[in-house]
């Protein structure tokens, strides 16, 4: 039998999904080089059907963040190794429609091209389409950057990118201020090692959303696989290497997430410092060091590492990818260990408690810490009135902490929920921007305001972003870039820390001053993993009995309120619609709620628990914790038993 006879006798027998077998016939059609060719027969004559169903059956589709999955298989075929040692990245990417490799990153780049073309065109703009790519420390992250340059500068328009791995929040600044019509960065951001991913950036500098996200995937769909073949062999003649001019704009922009410059220098702050073998490096070390931190970074995990040899994952959120950290700042009586990703767009802490020992922070606790200072050192310096107005605000997403909410209402400025993905927040950041450009006209040179002249102008003619979170571990101080920032992040929370310990109080002394202030504020998290076709499938099956037959009750507690943001019209602080998506926010009778999604960027279901008492006195706290987490703990499991009662159909 011939490979495509094979391939639909497995489809006939329900071995292959039929879209496995629809995109598995297009790929051999569409005269792939002989090493994918061999790859896709080497699976098929072993009967990897599994593998073959992870592989075929959907194409990469932008989500939250943009195009992310496996670039190198569960089953790395002889074709693919080429040559290299086992415990080498192999030769090449793995073929398939649902994998990142030369194939799907060059439709990306094709259909991010043609849509960018015909929405300019239609601006009125037929310049020659400028695009910047970044990359992290990945499995062919380097060669994935050079490849999607390439085919820009083949299609007609005008590529940059840097000499080497970049920050995430460095491209978004770059398109901004190279006056990019878009941008990329190659990155998976905390994904395992197998995996690389395609951030598509527009020309503010943010992540895309409606309608553009839709546009480009449209766009892409319709470039037929066998035109890809002419854009395989690279050619770099015409890309520009962006310079050390690049990096110092970047930096200079970073910096100014210092309120404070100088209590740092006077509080002399010991900080340890982990990139956990990614970007961070780059430009977080020069930055804190700059500010006056005393840094001892982690040796160990300084170099780029595309195996992230020292951890089980990149992650910051995890106490495992801190370990070394803690122990360097053990030995070196640091204040604070301080955490990038790969990409470094997220940031974890460890902070010494009251014991003296290190401990782990949360990414809602982190935000709210820097909620709560950054509010009130802004009044401090007469940026925002002493009262708050609600021309001034925060701007969060709807499944981070409460506690957030009440710290923003509680200074008098307005709180934004938007949907997950720091996208959603950049967009905020865009109409205010534009809110103000519309008033002000030609009249003033807004590039060349001063941050304090630029926060002046937004609270007269629209508002001013005073700073952005989310639960993940991203934070954003302003809005000279729009994606979080790792690298001001860093800088934030040294600041907090320096300032904390002049007054000589703990991070966990001025975190119980906020809950004595607002109320003790709990969050968990229940992460459900289906890998591949069959846990599309699950997660599928969750989100429609979720909409079809709603929750009525956990245990004792009943659901009061069950909000579809897939149907329901939802508006923001704004007044403006929130786009429709899958997910769902239960609200309890005890007064805890919880959210409900697909995961855009990994293949997981996510919960988002939120919980919350009043707190009468500091001797009251202790009490009013232990009780709320095991409430907590145990609405949890509920949950949890419930989702995995639905997955399973």
């Amino acid at each position: 039998m011939t490979l495509l006879e094979k391939i639909q006798n497995a489809g006939m027998s329900g071995q292959l999904m039929p879209t496995a077998v629809e995109n598995l016939r297009l790929f051999l059609a569409a005269e792939m080089p002989t090493w994918a060719l061999a790859s896709m027969a080497e699976l098929i004559e072993a009967g990897a059907w599994a593998e073959l169903n992870d592989r075929f059956y959907a194409f990469l589709a932008f989500g939250t963040g943009g195009m992310r999955g496996r670039t190198i298989g569960k089953i790395i075929t002889a074709a693919e190794r080429g040559g290299t040692v086992p415990e080498a990245a192999p030769a090449h990417a793995a073929i398939g429609s649902n994998v990142l490799n030369d194939f799907t990153l060059i439709r990306a780049v094709v259909g991010l091209y043609r849509y960018t073309k015909k929405y300019r065109e239609t601006c009125g703009d037929r310049s020659v389409l400028k695009f910047v790519i970044a990359h992290d420390v990945r499995h062919f992250s380097r060669h994935f950057c050079e490849l999607a340059a390439s085919t820009w500068v083949r299609l007609g328009g005008e590529a940059m990118i840097f000499d080497g791995p970049r920050p995430t929040p460095q491209l978004s600044f770059a398109v901004r201020a190279l006056k990019a019509h878009a941008g990329v960065v190659i990155t998976a951001s905390h994904n395992p090692p197998h995996d690389n991913g395609f951030k598509a950036y527009f020309d503010d500098g943010a992540q895309v959303v409606p309608p553009h996200d839709q546009g480009i995937v449209d766009e892409v769909n319709a470039v037929p696989l066998a035109e890809l073949r002419s854009f395989l062999s690279k050619d770099l003649a015409r890309v520009m290497t962006l310079g050390r001019t690049a990096d110092d704009d970047y930096l200079a922009a970073a910096a100014t997430a210092l309120l404070d410059a100088d209590v740092i220098r006077r509080a002399k702050l010991k900080v340890v410092f982990t990139n956990i073998h990614g970007t961070g490096a780059v430009h977080s070390l020069p930055l804190l060091i700059h500010a006056g931190c005393d840094v001892s970074p982690v040796l160990e995990q300084l170099e780029f590492d595309a195996r992230f040899p020292t951890v089980k994952s990149p992650n910051p959120e995890n106490a495992e990818a801190l370990a070394m950290g803690v122990t360097l700042a053990e030995k070196k009586e640091a204040d604070v260990v301080l955490a990038t990703d790969p990409d470094c767009d997220r940031m974890g802490v460890a902070v010494r408690n009251r014991a003296g020992k290190m401990e782990l922070l949360t990414g809602n606790q982190i935000g709210s810490l820097l909620t709560e200072y950054r509010l009130a050192k802004y009044k401090e310096l007469g940026l925002i009135p002493a009262a708050g107005s609600n021309r001034v605000a925060i701007v969060k997403t709807f499944v981070t902490t409460r506690l957030q909410d009440a710290i923003g209402e509680g200074h008098g400025v307005k709180v934004i929920n938007t949907l997950t993905g720091f996208k959603w927040i950049a967009a905020k950041q865009r109409g205010y921007e534009e809110q103000m450009l519309k008033a002000v006209g030609d009249s003033v040179d807004v590039a060349a305001l001063s941050f304090v002249d630029r926060a002046k102008l937004l609270q007269k003619h629209a508002t001013f972003y005073a700073f952005g979170t989310e639960e993940s571990y991203g934070y954003l101080p302003n809005d000279y870039l729009r994606d979080k920032d790792g690298n001001s992040a860093c800088l934030m929370f040294a600041e907090l820390c320096a300032s904390l310990k002049e007054r000589g109080v703990t991070v966990a002394d001025y975190l119980d001053e906020i809950y004595l202030k607002y109320g003790f504020y709990l969050e968990g998290v229940i992460n459900l993993y289906y890998e591949g076709a069959s846990g599309n499938a699950k997660i599928k099956r969750i989100l429609e009995t979720y909409r079809a037959s709603p929750p009525q009750a956990f245990g004792d507690v009943t659901v009061v309120k069950f909000e579809d943001f897939g149907r329901q019209d939802i508006r923001d602080a704004d007044g403006e619609l929130i786009p429709k998506q899958d997910l769902y926010f239960v609200t309890l009778s005890n007064g805890y709620s919880f959210a409900a999604r697909g995961s855009g960027t990994e293949p997981k279901m996510k919960f988002y628990l939120f919980a919350s008492a009043k707190v009468g006195s500091a001797a009251e706290l202790p009490v009013v914790k232990t009780q709320t987490k095991a409430a907590l703990n145990a609405l949890i499991k509920l949950i949890e038993t419930d989702a995995k009662l639905r997955a399973e159909g």
